[in-house]
């Protein structure tokens, strides 16, 4: 990773009476914000506690915190501070890949707090959130029996809560509000977890940096209605296979969740804060707590778009072949991407058996087709199981790579303990060597391992458009709820792209013909709502051939982002912003099943007069999903413009310079 640093750093090997980390007169030691409206604090007696504050008042009132290890029991128990470091960083990090922003402020508050017992904690204060990791430093590896977490939310408060009932899960949840106390005890729910306050501030609680270590979830205290401990899935002691064979599950479990060095940071756990809803928009904390780029080449790693064959059943029409999983099929995908400028194209399930990735379905000549897909400068990514690919590693990879594979969508891994999370970290890496990419799906949420390997563009972990192929579920109100949840976390491969949109009162669940709820211009909104460098074209490539208009604004959106800016939101009603990507802006907006319409002053254009070129519900959108209208206008940063949104609606806009 690029990234040019601006530090200033102040240590004290002692407990010191600085702003970012300051001893008040109960014993605390309190890190602060730079721009001092968030705190976090610890104090110690039979176990670490912190607390956490949001301009003088409680956030989370109390977090218990502590390993526990077989090799040394004492560990965080009745710790004491042996030393203190506190500092102030100001650094700018450049990632490889621009997902919200191409340049990201990295400004914070440090305090790193060593035991006597060779445990520690670091505690980092941002101005858009806080978050703590816990240390050790022993010279043997050790065996974690449990990560005790406790947060302590206020009863009154609600939490967006993707309930989760097994440790084995695509981690595809519907985020619903619940007040805190009337949450059953024993549900658990995987992360992000978004708790919105009394005093009207949101606090989305995940985790960052998660290598070599099980994933986090949360569970509802039985015995306290405000409580919720963390859980983690214990290592697995003997696999079996999945009656599909598309995966390995633990058979049973050891009663530990990790065996790692003993001498290590943990993983992040992040709270990201704003007092609106449109500040958890622009909010990247969980990029910005991960470890820095570890592959040295990353000149090739290209995002882009992706025309996908899966949701669309291969389903062609108007062609002269047979439509499916064979050569001639995807050599018309090739075409369709090279035409529109499309950077990528997907063989997805079906191009070799499940099970062995040596076995190629006799219909694909898969020479030939990655002879032409370079032909046509288009890349070819291969779908894979974890299970598959697990099997026969190195012989697979070498050989997508003499292909010229640009890179693998892995899936069916359903499971994020340790074992799970070192996989993943083996395939970012043995890709990258291979300079291809990665997009996994069946997984667990991001933690920002799209910082460490870039070449991890994105992944699935979400409940997207490909559940409408059987459900009625991915409503309106549900994308406009993920923005401020699961895509909190990362990038999300929600596969956009339907051209059959409809309402409620219309839409059927078709396998070979499906389509989505919400209109033509929601539909289009999701390319730039939602954050993928790796963003699909779900659709049958002839169902937008016959689409100019809809082409015109899907073959130029890009995937990343060198600025972004929330304009307003409601999570789970309604959101709209602004990107620029080079001299290009763009302006998305979308809505649950009401109707809506607000000004959207366009004051963060620069000096000059510019073209705004907008795709907007039309005025038969409430009865015909699929009535859009474009128009453009000259505008400046002076224009004031009015978005009108029909029920289950969208706007978007590609801004140019006149």
């Amino acid at each position: 990773m690029r990234s040019i640093k601006f530090i200033l750093i102040l240590f004290s090997l002692v407990l010191c009476d600085l702003a970012s980390g300051q001893k008040n007169y109960s014993g605390q030691i309190i890190t602060f914000s730079p721009d001092k409206k968030i705190s976090i604090s610890i104090s110690t007696g039979d176990q670490i506690k912190l607390h956490i504050k949001y301009l003088g008042k409680d956030l989370v009132q109390n977090i218990y915190t502590g390993l526990e290890i077989m090799e040394f029991p004492e560990a965080f128990k009745n710790p004491v501070i042996k030393t203190t470091q506190t500092s102030f960083h100001s650094d700018q990090i450049l990632p490889v890949v621009a997902e919200k922003r191409s340049i990201i402020p990295d400004i914070y508050n440090e305090t790193i707090i060593y035991f006597r017992d060779n445990t520690g904690i670091k505690l980092r204060a941002y101005d858009d959130g806080v978050a703590w990791r816990l240390l050790t430093k022993f010279d043997k590896p050790v065996t974690v029996i449990n990560e005790n977490l406790c947060l302590n939310m206020n009863p009154t408060d609600t939490v967006y809560f993707g309930e989760e009932d097994n440790f084995i899960s695509h981690s595809e949840r519907y985020y619903t509000s619940h007040q805190v106390d009337k949450i059953p005890g024993e549900k658990m729910c995987v992360l992000p977890a978004l708790f919105c306050t009394q005093s009207n501030v949101r606090a989305v609680f995940t985790e960052s940096d998660l290598l070599d270590y099980p994933g986090l979830y949360l569970k509802k205290n039985s015995a306290d209605k405000s409580q919720f401990n963390g859980i983690l899935p214990k290592v697995c002691k003997n696999r079996a296979v999945t009656k599909d064979h598309r995966s390995y599950i633990p058979a049973d479990r050891f009663d530990f969740i990790a065996k790692t060095s003993g001498k290590r940071d943990y993983p992040w756990r992040v709270f990201g804060i704003s007092d609106t809803d449109a500040g958890l928009l622009e909010n990247d904390i969980v990029y910005r707590l991960a470890s820095p780029c570890r592959v040295e080449d990353t000149g090739w790693i290209k995002p882009g778009k992706v025309a996908w064959d899966w949701w669309n059943d291969w389903n062609l029409k108007n062609v002269s072949f047979n439509a499916g999983i064979n050569t001639e099929t995807y050599k018309y995908y090739i075409d369709f991407a090279s035409k529109y400028g499309i950077e990528y194209v997907i063989l997805d399930e079906g191009w070799s058996a499940n099970d062995d990735l040596e076995k190629i379905n006799p219909d694909m000549d898969m020479d030939e087709l990655f002879s032409y897909s370079k032909i046509k400068n288009v890349g070819l990514i291969l779908w894979v199981t974890g299970k598959a690919l697990e099997d026969k590693f190195e012989s697979s990879l070498n050989k997508f790579q003499a292909w010229g594979c640009a890179g693998i969508k892995m899936d069916f891994m359903i499971r994020d303990d340790q074992e799970m999370v070192n996989f993943y970290e083996k395939v970012a890496a043995e890709t990258a060597k291979r300079k291809m990419l990665a997009d996994f799906h069946g997984s667990y949420k991001p933690t920002g391992l799209s910082r460490t390997y870039p070449n991890q563009l994105t992944r699935e972990g979400v409940r997207g458009l490909e559940n409408s192929k059987w459900s009625r579920g991915i409503t309106p109100a549900h994308d406009c709820t993920l923005p401020f949840t699961r895509m909190f976390a990362g990038p999300m491969d929600y596969t956009p792209g339907a051209m059959h949109n409809t309402d409620s009162l219309n839409f059927t669940i078709s396998w070979s013909r499906p389509m989505s709820l919400g209109t033509r211009c929601h539909e289009l909104a999701k390319y730039i709502i939602f954050e993928s460098p790796l963003q699909m074209l779900c659709d049958a490539p002839t169902n937008y051939t016959c689409e100019d208009l809809t082409m015109d604004f899907l073959s130029a959106v890009p995937v990343t982002w060198d600025t972004t800016i929330a304009i307003n939101a409601e999570i789970g009603k309604y959101l709209s912003m602004a990107r620029l990507n080079g001299e290009t802006w763009y302006i998305g907006a979308m809505t649950d099943w009401t109707e809506r319409e607000f000004d959207v002053p366009l004051s963060f254009l620069p000096e000059g007069k510019f073209i705004m070129k907008t795709w907007q519900d039309g005025p038969n959108a409430n009865r015909n999903a699929e009535d859009f209208l474009v128009t453009e206008q000259e505008v400046d940063n002076m224009t004031k413009i009015k978005i009108h949104l029909a029920k289950g609606g969208g706007f978007v806009s590609r801004i140019t310079r006149n």
